[in-house]
């Protein structure tokens, strides 16, 4: 029935989408085993010193990565360095750390009073290399003297650091908050009393929800595009997201409290072989069928375990657990309808031909330009905001492969042609990425 779609100019155009869909995707997407953590840095008042303990890949900021610009130090233009600097003993990298510290020091702003306090390195800790592909963590100590009759100071980070967990101990309701690259902490009272309120807390984690969707949660995005994929109507996939909803809330609430661990080498290459059943199974069937809820419910517990390993990395305030937490659900859930949202706003001209079995040069036109202009956007964005542009890459080069395949169906003139075209070509290049995933996640 579909023979003559998959013939002449139409074949080669798909073959030719697929094949840039296929290294845009899996080329710019991050591996995860390297990849660029936040530091985490502890702040605790003794006497006259304030001392902050940091744990961090310091082997990134030896190697000059501008940790704000990628996502995996295997992207960068210095990886070759940071690599060498990962097979020093822990002898040799501190001692590296410890002359480049006065360097780093020029980016890490202490200030009471107004004026910036000068830092001293304590200590350098770090471990051997166990694994070569999971980033070391290492543990340093330096100490700034306050100023006689000091309440309180701000702190900054540079943006080429990356993002800075920043915790204050040893206080009654302390300071707790994630600094972006370049950002300056909120005044912080050295006595306590500065933990966030409730509603507070619950919407500064919103956007760190949404920011592992998108731009960051690329793989999660292909698992809602493959939900998406199964069917035009809106019932399949209210029931599919309802289930993958409910299921990593359980999870997440679970492994975030303690009561659930899971290594990440098991979660994630079973992540990647949820979006690559989801997508084949989109290939063999034309509706909800009644296990594949089930299935998504199934599925829906592995993100949440994935979803975790993110708070992990962040940490939860005390005393406001629960708030933190249903911010961060939120902000998945807000990201998780974002997706798609757009990609019926990309679609939904596509499904009405496909419905009357018509077609449209105007339409597949448009489709065409609105691809060269959502490509044409990394320019701007690679001169204003760098680091943004390594994280928005692949979910760009997703839509925009996904408007391509509208612009053909629109130009078919036959019924049906959005799953012929659209639905199902998309669903075999989610398929292929989620198994080179796999593949990459086991044993690359």
């Amino acid at each position: 029935m579909t023979s003559s779609l998959f013939t002449g100019p139409r074949v080669l155009f798909l073959g030719l989408l697929s094949s840039l869909a296929l290294v845009f995707i899996t080329l710019a997407s991050p591996l995860r085993a390297h990849e660029v953590l936040p530091a985490i840095a502890d702040m605790t008042r003794d006497g006259d010193r304030l001392i902050f303990s940091v744990d961090a890949n310091i082997e990134g900021f030896l190697a000059g990565i501008d940790k704000s610009a990628v996502t995996d130090t295997d992207t960068a233009p210095q990886a070759a360095r940071y690599d060498a600097l990962r097979a020093l003993p822990p002898q040799e990298i501190a001692a590296e750390f410890t002359a480049f510290f006065p360097t780093m020091a020029e980016g890490i702003m202490v200030m009471a009073d107004g004026q910036a306090l000068p830092l001293v390195l304590e200590s350098v800790t770090t471990e051997p290399v166990d694994d070569p592909e999971v980033p070391r963590v290492s543990t340093f100590v330096f100490t700034a003297d306050l100023p006689a009759g000091a309440d309180s100071v701000t702190v900054g980070w540079d943006r080429s650091y990356g993002g800075l967990v920043l915790r204050q101990q040893g206080v009654d309701q302390p300071y707790d908050a994630f600094l972006q690259g370049g950002a300056t902490s909120d005044v912080i009272a050295l006595g306590g009393g500065n933990a966030k309120g409730t509603m507070a807390t619950f919407f500064s984690y919103i956007p760190t929800g949404f920011d592992h969707i998108v731009p960051l949660g690329l793989d999660h995005i292909l698992f809602v595009l493959g939900l998406f994929f199964l069917s035009t109507r809106l019932a399949p996939l209210l029931w599919q997201v309802s289930a993958f909803t409910l299921a990593h809330t359980i999870t997440l609430a679970l492994a975030a409290l303690g009561y659930v661990t899971v290594p990440a080498s098991i979660v994630e290459p079973l992540i990647a072989l949820s979006i690559a059943y989801v997508a084949i199974e989109n290939l063999f069937s034309r509706g909800l069928s009644p296990w594949r809820p089930v299935i998504i419910f199934g599925f829906g517990l592995l993100h949440g375990l994935g979803f975790a390993s993110v708070l992990a990395e962040f940490g939860l305030p005390e005393g406001q657990f629960v708030p933190a937490l249903i911010g961060f659900n939120i902000g998945v859930e807000i990201g998780q309808l974002s997706v798609i949202a757009l990609a019926f706003l990309c679609v939904y001209k596509a499904q009405d031909y496909s419905a009357a079995g018509t077609r449209s040069i105007t339409a597949a036109a448009a489709y065409l330009v609105a691809v060269v202009v959502l490509l044409a956007m990394l320019v701007p964005l690679a001169a204003y905001a760098p680091g943004w542009t390594g994280d928005l890459l692949p979910v760009m080069a997703t839509f925009a492969v996904l408007l391509g395949l509208c612009a053909v169906a629109v130009n078919v003139g036959r019924y049906d042609s959005y799953s012929d075209v659209v639905a199902q070509p998309a669903s075999v290049l989610i398929a292929l990425v989620a198994i080179y995933w796999t593949i990459e996640r086991v044993f690359l």
